[in-house]
C-alpha cells in the first residue's frame, strides 16, 4: 500500500492593475465608521486614549519646567 499522487487544484487571487477602485470601501463614510466604534467601545478608547494623553501632558510640562528651571 503505497502512496499515490493526487493533483492539487491552484487558487491564484490577483488584483488587475487596471482597477482603479481597489480601496473605495475602505473611505468611504470613514467619520461615520469612527464614530461608531468609538461610541460602541468608549470605555476602551477613554482606557487606550487616556494614559497616553497624560503621558504627553506629562512630558509637556516636564519639559517647560525643565526650561524655566534656571531662572529661579
Amino acid at each position: 500500500m503505497g502512496k499515490q499522487p493526487v493533483r492539487m487544484k491552484v487558487v491564484v487571487y490577483a488584483l488587475s492593475p487596471f482597477q482603479q477602485k481597489v480601496m473605495m470601501g475602505l473611505w468611504k463614510d470613514l467619520p461615520t465608521k469612527i464614530h461608531h466604534k468609538i461610541s460602541e467601545n468608549w470605555l476602551s478608547a477613554f482606557l487606550l486614549i487616556s494614559p497616553l494623553l497624560a503621558t504627553y501632558t506629562y512630558a509637556q510640562n516636564y519639559k517647560e519646567k525643565e526650561k524655566l528651571a534656571h531662572r529661579y
